[in-house]
């Protein structure tokens, strides 16, 4: 199956990404996976991509196509592969369109995980971190037996600068104001599947699989 994998951060993609490749068999291709394996085996598109990277700025869509277009070129691709981060615009998506039509093939759905803004926030403001280990906790669903202290080694836990809501609120705008139009251009096709993604991970789960005809 071809899937692409929509979600928020904090919405649980990743966890659900890597069951999802596992039960059907497919590679888990992300945009970083992806920039890492072209610059890792010295394309032409994944030198350029490093140039942007290492400078800081965002990789232009043309180059970001380009290696999208290699790695779903290559052999572990051939019965199908979960894109997650990729395409984030309408004319990335078109462009994927295209990639698929060279190849006499397109898309089989588009699993939409939606989490309402409020529990996003609650998930993503509620970690913190040791800064002696680097154990990870979460203030509500994860917390230390000790508030503040970590479990390991007693050191202090703190929240990372990205895990503030004002960065968080920030990032989530960026998500909605980039993705809502690619939602729609979706649901135009007959692609979306929309996935209630404030249950639990079990019934996450279990939802993707009926929305893809698979009982897991």
């Amino acid at each position: 199956m071809r899937i692409v994998l929509l979600g928020p951060p904090g919405s649980g993609k990743g966890t659900q990404a890597e069951f999802i490749t596992e039960k059907l068999g497919v590679p888990h291709i992300s945009t970083g996976d992806m920039f890492r394996k072209a610059i890792g085996e010295g394309t032409e598109l994944g030198k350029e991509a490093k140039k942007y990277l290492d400078s800081g700025q965002l990789v232009p869509d043309e180059v970001t196509v380009g290696i999208v277009k290699e790695r779903l070129n290559q052999s572990d691709c051939e019965k199908g592969f979960l894109l997650d981060g990729f395409p984030r615009t309408v004319a990335q998506a078109e462009a994927l369109d295209g990639i698929l039509k060279e190849k006499d093939t397109g898309l089989d759905a588009v699993i939409n995980i939606n989490v309402p803004r409020e529990e996003l926030l609650k998930r993503l403001t509620g970690r913190r971190i040791c800064r002696n280990c680097g154990a990870t906790y979460h203030i509500i669903f994860n917390p230390p037996a000790v508030e503040n202290t970590c479990d390991k080694c007693g050191g202090e836990l703190y929240q990372r600068k990205d895990d503030t809501e004002e960065t968080i609120i920030n990032r989530l705008e960026v998500y909605k104001k980039q993705t809502e139009p690619l939602i729609q251009y979706y649901k135009e096709k007959g692609l979306l599947k929309d996935i209630d993604g404030g249950q639990s991970i079990e019934e996450v789960t279990k939802d993707i699989g009926l929305s893809l005809g698979r009982d897991w």
